[in-house]
């Protein structure tokens, strides 16, 4: 399995503090999908931005027609969690 070098919540600062403390306040710790961007946090900033609003923006699929797309893409692509 490939490792990528993160930024553990314990070392972030500025920018990538920001979205750590908002990613505890979310879903009370900072995932490894979240982590794995934390070299860039513009980037990091971005791709949350970018997943809020197809999970929650306006659509015509329901939540829980895109928390299934997302367990079959997941799935298809070997992901396990």
């Amino acid at each position: 399995m490939p490792w990528i070098k993160t930024i553990s919540p314990d070392e972030a600062t500025g920018p990538l503090k920001a979205e750590y403390d908002a990613a505890v306040k979310r879903a009370g710790r900072v995932w490894n999908i979240v982590r794995v961007k934390s070299l860039n946090p513009p980037a990091l900033k971005a791709s949350l931005g970018f997943y809020r609003t197809i999970m929650f923006g306006r659509s015509p699929l329901s939540r829980g027609q895109r928390e299934m797309l997302a367990v079959v893409v997941s799935r298809t692509n070997g992901c396990r969690y």
